[in-house]
């Protein structure tokens, strides 16, 4: 594993005001991330497992303690800036796929990329380049109506790794998907930790889901109830080849 240290928290705290009602959804979390580490954040509804993703994500800051991103404290940083750190640094996924639906794939991956003012030749290789990486190089020109929700996802990733981030951050990548699709989502997760040296935090409520990870972290009540090592961790890859194939799946 790289030592490199990607997510540290120190004492991270987070209240909300509701009235006269204070709501304390983080209570002095510290943890540490490497690089390359693939790690599993959950918990049930209300544990604090989102507002510590949001702040991992720069969508937040928190009411005391601190966060840094590889070396750099985020914590105290303006909303441009943390907009800047969010844009080139940090790539997410989503449940819902969050995909422009009048543009294509291909566009769909470029975009961060236009934001950043990359020029379009550029802007074009890189993205044909990661559509070929999840295995959409004869989609590109297709749009989100056009493609399967684990088509979808997949461009997704592509588009979350266009501009070389330093942290994935993928929040129930595998929500909206059905058991073999998920599997394959997780598959090239996995695939980047493993061999890409990607540093990838995994929101999910799903126990079979977070087995795929090296580590898991709980929440609950705004604490780390437990941080804990992946023992048997399993192989994507493995329990794809394991499954029947997609026309025997039908037909049972």
């Amino acid at each position: 594993m790289d030592r490199r240290v990607v997510v540290r928290t120190r004492s991270l705290s987070k209240d909300y005001h509701l009235g006269d009602t204070v709501v304390h959804a983080l209570r002095g979390v510290t943890l540490d991330i490497h690089g390359a580490e693939f790690v599993a954040v959950m918990g049930a509804s209300g544990s604090g497992k989102s507002t510590f993703v949001n702040i991992l994500g720069c969508l937040d800051r928190p009411t005391r303690g601190s966060y840094e991103l590889d070396g750099q404290d985020v914590s105290e940083l303006t909303p441009n800036d943390r907009a800047v750190v969010r844009k080139t640094r940090i790539g997410f996924v989503f449940q819902g796929f969050n995909l422009l639906q009048r543009t294509t794939a291909l566009e769909n991956v470029e975009m961060p990329l236009h934001y950043a003012r990359v020029p379009a030749k550029e802007r074009r290789a890189r993205a044909t380049a990661l559509l070929a990486a999840v295995g959409l190089a004869d989609r590109a020109h297709h749009f989100p109506s056009q493609l399967s929700g684990g088509q979808q996802q997949r461009i997704a990733i592509a588009r979350a790794l266009v501009n070389k981030p330093t942290l994935i951050l993928a929040d129930e990548p595998t929500g909206n998907l059905d058991s073999r699709t998920s599997v394959e989502i997780i598959e090239i997760l996995q695939r980047l930790s493993d061999e890409e040296g990607m540093t990838i935090v995994l929101i999910t409520h799903e126990e079979d889901i977070a087995r795929f990870a090296q580590r898991q972290v709980l929440f609950r009540d705004g604490r780390i109830k437990a941080d804990r090592p992946v023992d048997r961790r399993a192989s994507a890859a493995e329990v794809l080849r394991a499954l029947p194939p997609e026309d025997e799946e039908e037909q049972a």
